[in-house]
């Protein structure tokens, strides 16, 4: 079905920037006014003469930015990636006005940590949250009272996007923590740090940084099976249903709707 006009815009990409062969970050002007929340997701669309084709994409950007930004792997087997993968600088591309998603970052409950675990794509979310936050900090207009913890995992180190922005927040912020992990480091000399998927190191973190149930939300973005084992070992630990917020990035090697 093809959405009417009155629906979205015509965005246009104004930087493309590849991490690999099938990984990949695109800035697009959206082409109207733009209102989100950090952690919201854009519906991005293609025409082709059969059909219209449309997927969620999780913004990286922050709501201060003029420009949105997308974190994209190609599924080779998907209706969108393999359509968008060839688009560069000028390619225009279908963005509903109206953005989706409660994968936000919760300031209500009371619980003061917030636990973020990523793998590859799914540290958007996290990016946006980090993003306005600190725009926030730096002009007084938050303090430091929500601390994010967030643990970003990929198979090779050049996979991590946005660790460079990620690490120099860190630096700069003390409620701002991250530690990224590469789980195929012999594939990776150069690699140093972390070693180990997501979910292997949940505990080991958890505890390091002083994390419990009563005192941190979790939220998990990325592969659906580490948001599946993540889940079982958070519950373990004392996590309760509406204290754990997840978002999957895509299901069986296919592309999804954000869960």
């Amino acid at each position: 079905m093809f959405p009417s006009e009155d629906q979205y815009y015509r965005a246009r990409i104004i930087e493309r920037r590849d991490l690999s062969d099938g990984l990949w970050v695109i800035r697009v002007d959206p082409g109207g006014a733009y209102r989100f929340e950090p952690g919201q997701y854009a519906m991005l669309g293609i025409v082709t003469p059969e059909k219209y084709h449309e997927r969620a994409y999780s913004i990286v950007a922050a709501p201060h930015e003029k420009f949105l930004e997308f974190f994209v792997e190609l599924v080779p087997q998907g209706d969108v990636t393999p359509r968008l993968h060839p688009f560069r600088v000028s390619d225009e591309l279908n963005l509903r006005k109206v953005p989706k998603g409660r994968f936000t970052l919760d300031t209500t409950s009371g619980r003061t940590n917030h636990l973020l675990l990523a793998t590859v794509t799914g540290v958007a979310p996290f990016v946006s949250y980090a993003r306005s936050l600190h725009h926030q900090w730096k002009d007084a207009k938050f303090a430091g009272e929500h601390k994010l913890f967030l643990l970003q995992g990929a198979s090779r180190s050049w996979e991590l996007g946005y660790r460079e922005e990620l690490e120099q927040f860190a630096a700069e912020v003390s409620w701002f923590t991250y530690v990224p992990t590469v789980s195929r480091p012999w594939e990776d000399n150069s690699w140093k740090g972390e070693t180990g998927r997501v979910d292997d190191l949940v505990r080991k973190y958890t505890d390091s940084w002083g994390l419990a149930a009563e005192n941190t939300t979790a939220y998990l973005c990325g592969h659906p099976m580490m948001i599946e084992n993540t889940k079982g070992i958070l519950k373990r630990r004392g996590w309760q249903e509406d204290a754990v917020k997840k978002e999957a990035s895509f299901v069986h090697g296919m592309e999804s709707v954000t869960l």
